[in-house]
């Protein structure tokens, strides 16, 4: 009896690995009827610049992170092209950011030379040009090569008459190049190192320009408390 009881539990056993044994078995093969997986995508967003072109193409908005963005990108071509220059004559006040940040990137001194153009209907059109009549400098007068720095060649009106009067009247300027952040399609000045090209002429709204409605009183109730 104790013989038969036990051929019993082997077959139950015998028939239990079998089972087991198809169904590992059928698994292993589900593995190459099965289609190929997709390829890897990361969940993480791509990173994207914080510059937005509306859809007409007439406004461009540029956050602070996209600004120092292009400025960086700026310097590099300014680096890439391999131009050893003295000085940075940077045109206020547009300039200034820009010329200010390079200036610290090549450890080079910053001229300032204040224009002005935008002026009529708000300062969204641009009227009579004016140059001052003198240059600020750390010291001495400017000479050697210098590297002239706006935000952008509109019209290039500006750029063209500065780089005009900088070549007859500044004979201690040996070598003048242009660097920009923004050249614009109808811009009939093309400087030597720019970084973006905007073929539909926007109006570009840069990140600082709330200060120009923030009044002191209004700066005041702001952080009143």
């Amino acid at each position: 009896v104790i013989l038969q009881v036990t051929k019993k539990t082997q077959k139950r056993k015998l028939k239990i690995a079998k089972k087991v044994y198809f169904f590992f078995f059928c698994v292993f093969l589900s593995f190459f009827a099965l289609p190929p997986p997709p390829p890897f995508r990361s969940i993480t967003p791509p990173i994207r610049d914080h510059q937005m072109l509306t859809e007409d193409g007439k406004h461009l908005y540029v956050s602070y992170d996209e600004y120092h963005n292009l400025t960086e990108k700026l310097a590099i071509k300014v680096h890439q092209s391999g131009w050893q220059f003295d000085t940075i004559l940077c045109l206020a006040r547009g300039g200034m950011r820009p010329g200010d940040i390079l200036s610290r990137i090549f450890n080079k001194p910053l001229a300032i030379m204040s224009t002005s153009s935008y002026r009529a209907e708000a300062g969204t059109v641009q009227g009579h040009l004016d140059i001052a009549r003198y240059i600020t400098t750390p010291k001495g007068e400017i000479a050697g090569k210098v590297l002239l720095v706006d935000d952008l060649a509109d019209t290039g009106h500006t750029l063209k008459a500065v780089v005009d009067m900088l070549r007859n009247n500044y004979t201690p300027i040996t070598e003048l190049r242009t660097a920009v952040i923004w050249t614009k399609g109808v811009s009939g000045f093309q400087a030597d190192y720019s970084v973006d090209f905007l073929p539909t002429n926007p109006w570009i709204h840069q990140p600082f320009e709330g200060y120009d409605n923030l009044t002191p009183d209004k700066l005041v109730e702001k952080w009143k408390v």
